[in-house]
């Protein structure tokens, strides 16, 4: 089993976002679940890769190769797989991922974020999309999710398939006993 991980490539954010993430990785590695990310050596995609990496656990990078220079990729990957777009980086994580993790993260994240939620109330694919919500970074986002079903913008399933914690224990756990619906 894979899970892909989407998250923030900057490291000019908060350390409870970094300890957290590599706990992630790490739990993940001890529960033998492979780690596909963005490859990236910064911010939590390093993170939640140096946490798999000090357990021994499979990583497997996707990047397109316009992401060049010294300390942006995470080195130390399984396998990488470098692609020519972003959009070609993103349907890889897909197809190769069982389920998915949404770390904190920025403008990429929520991108990430929205067109895998979007994917899956469209019936496109019917894994798990878990938001792991460390300090309550997406509990503005979980906010206006329920205002839009409120509104009448988007069904309410859509909002209750989203599995939200902040432990990564129960996020693994949960995505494990996913069942779409």
């Amino acid at each position: 089993m894979n899970i892909c991980v989407y998250g923030a490539a900057s490291n000019k954010i908060d350390k409870i976002y970094i300890e957290k993430t590599e706990q992630l990785g790490k739990h993940m590695a001890r529960q033998s679940i492979g780690l596909v990310f963005g490859a990236g050596a910064n911010g939590l995609m390093g993170a939640c890769a140096r946490g798999a990496y000090s357990e021994n656990g499979k990583i497997i990078g996707i990047v397109p190769r316009f992401f060049t220079g010294d300390g942006i990729r995470f080195e130390k990957c399984t396998e990488t797989i470098f692609t020519d777009t972003m959009r070609e980086r993103k349907k890889l994580m897909e197809e190769m991922s069982c389920g998915f993790i949404i770390a904190p993260g920025g403008i990429g994240t929520l991108d990430e974020f929205f067109e895998i939620f979007t994917l899956q109330n469209l019936n496109q694919h019917q894994k798990a999309v878990a938001i792991y919500n460390i300090n309550g970074f997406y509990d503005t986002m979980l906010k206006m999710l329920r205002e839009l079903v409120e509104k009448g913008f988007l069904a309410e399933k859509a909002v209750e398939r989203l599995i939200v914690s902040d432990d990564p224990e129960e996020l693994i756990e949960k995505i494990k006993a996913f069942k779409y619906e």
